[in-house]
């Protein structure tokens, strides 16, 4: 039977992959209050950018000032009767056991005037870090407790970009490489950023892992929660890729017709990536095997065949 052949030989080949990638805050936090309260002044506004230490929320914070006062009078009547008594357990007149009474009272008096400072500086919600406040959930008025969600804070200056490659594309990927990402939102602007970290696991059921990117955000827009496309490439040398028309697919396995002295056999194949036209052969061939491109459908294992074009 005449069949048309090629030889396999191995070439350079380039992986390419898109991965699709979800935009992060690189801090983003719901501002709650630790205390139970009522809201007396709001310091922000919707869409506001605040600096680190910024006062957000005013909670009214009568009764804990009352009870800080009267902390801080226990607390200097304790520390002037202890330091009236130290002369005195010199002399004899105070025994040490009433000195140790005296320096503990006062102790108890300073931790609850630290305590009372505590509750004090709560009453005064601040932004942890600078950042855009969200949309205002409260009112003055409301009762706001650790449970209330008061606004949200994200700083966007940079974005982290978190997306997922196959595991084969583990060794070309490290901290610190070049990464460009698009959106659909922006079709025409790619955004370079760096690889800032790697999963240290390999999902296994689908042989991923996960990379965070940071993205230079300095005009906000690219925001939380938006898609972003990476486009991935590793080169290789030496991959055995073969014509398409090769193959001959049976029962989910991959099968080509190899020539040797004269007679086609039937071989099995494990494929790998593909490219126009081509397949990669991961096991099956070595390099200079001589395979049947045209005319497979006729073959069968062991049949005489007579190659017109060889590769």
């Amino acid at each position: 039977m005449a069949v048309l052949a090629t030889k396999v030989a191995p070439r350079d080949f380039m992986d390419r992959t898109t991965a699709l990638g979800t935009a992060r805050a690189a801090e983003s936090i719901e501002v709650t209050s630790r205390i139970s309260s009522t809201v007396s002044e709001i310091r922000f506004r919707e869409g506001q950018d605040v600096a680190a230490g910024a006062l957000l929320v005013q909670l009214d914070n009568r009764e804990i000032s009352a009870a800080l006062a009267l902390a801080e009078a226990s607390l200097r009547q304790s520390r002037s009767q202890y330091e009236r008594s130290l002369p005195l357990a010199k002399t004899g007149v105070l025994s040490a056991s009433q000195i140790e009474e005296l320096e503990a009272k006062m102790k108890m008096d300073q931790a609850q005037a630290q305590s009372a400072r505590a509750r004090l500086a709560d009453t005064s919600i601040r932004a942890p870090f600078a950042g855009t406040v969200g949309l205002r959930r409260i009112s003055v008025g409301d009762l706001v407790g650790p449970d209330t969600v008061i606004t949200t804070l994200d700083d966007t200056r940079e974005i982290r970009l978190e997306f997922t490659v196959p595991e084969i594309f583990l060794g070309e990927v490290s901290a610190g490489m070049t990464i460009r990402a698009r959106s659909n939102v922006y079709p025409d602007r790619d955004f370079t950023g760096r690889v800032s970290s790697i999963d240290s696991r390999v999902d296994p059921v689908t042989r991923a892992i996960t990379v965070v990117a940071g993205i230079p955000n300095d005009d906000r827009r690219l925001k939380p929660g938006m898609f972003l496309t990476v486009a991935l490439e590793r080169s290789r040398k030496g991959v055995l890729m073969v014509p398409e028309e090769a193959l001959s697919p049976r029962q989910g396995k991959q099968y080509v017709y190899l020539v040797q002295q004269g007679r086609a056999l039937e071989r099995q194949v494990e494929i790998g990536a593909r490219s126009p036209g081509l397949v990669e052969i991961r096991e099956g061939l070595v390099a200079g095997d001589v395979i049947v491109t045209e005319g497979i459908q006729r073959l069968r294992d062991g049949l005489p065949v007579e190659v017109l074009q060889g590769g």
